[in-house]
């Protein structure tokens, strides 16, 4: 899903710094390779014991990488200079995680992977664009719009998760039909909309002469939208190769 840590709450006169070194964009963006660095080490981690045929072991760092990504989010957004210390290890956790996940669409679809790779950036840098040029503005009214949305999609997926494990689930929008296919439209929507509060947040910091942590703390949540829409965007590939 996307990030829960960047809001405008997140801004308090106590984090403005008074002496050293204040944040920058420069400085978030060097922080974001970095972590791009730790996110491709865990996929290859990940789809070197799927290749070496230990695809139970591979399952293990998943789930592991799951839970440990959660529990290394939950954990910074209760303390924003902890930033720094599990910014890298969520990156690497994330990635087991989008290894497996991506190799299991890869086998169902060749190809897949790199299209969604490719429209995850192609995204990235339209909306990038976008706020540059104030094409899209970050507003109160566009911040509800986002929260509302995010919302919902977060409830859709806690309803389809505890139906699931009584057999059931959500009819149709799961599936590759017509409504299926809208709502992971919507859902890629909305995950790029994130983006532009990512920006926000980053440009705001900034700005607002915040202290170097924040530079951990930005490029942290910008990876988690990033990888939510990639995630979406795979699986919107999907629904529409198997209608093929």
């Amino acid at each position: 899903m996307s990030n829960p840590i960047l809001n405008n709450n997140r801004f308090s006169p106590e984090a403005t710094v008074l002496e050293g070194e204040p944040m920058t964009i420069n400085g978030t963006v060097n922080k974001i390779f970095m972590l791009f660095a730790c996110l491709i080490a865990g996929a290859g981690i990940s789809l070197y014991y799927l290749f070496q045929n230990n695809p139970d072991f591979s399952f293990m760092l998943m789930a592991g990488g799951g839970i440990v990504g959660f529990v290394l989010v939950l954990a910074t957004c209760f303390n924003i200079k902890l930033a720094k210390y599990t910014a890298a290890p969520y990156a690497l956790a994330e990635g087991l995680v989008l290894g497996g996940f991506s190799a299991f669409f890869e086998a169902a679809y060749k190809g897949i992977v790199i299209q969604a790779i490719g429209a995850t950036f192609a995204v990235l840098f339209v909306m990038l664009l976008l706020y540059k040029i104030k094409a899209i503005t970050y507003t109160d009214k566009f911040a509800a719009v986002l929260k509302t949305g995010l919302l919902s999609i977060c409830l859709i997926y806690l309803i389809q998760i505890v139906a699931s494990f009584f057999g059931r689930g959500i009819p149709g929008i799961f599936e590759a039909g017509p409504i299926g296919i809208l709502f992971s439209l919507v859902v890629v929507g909305f995950a790029a909309m994130a983006l532009i509060q990512d920006f926000f947040f980053i440009e705001q910091a900034s700005q607002n002469m915040m202290s170097k942590d924040y530079e951990w703390y930005g490029a942290m949540g910008l990876m988690i939208t990033l990888v939510w829409l990639y995630m979406e965007i795979l699986r919107l590939f999907a629904k529409l190769n198997s209608r093929r």
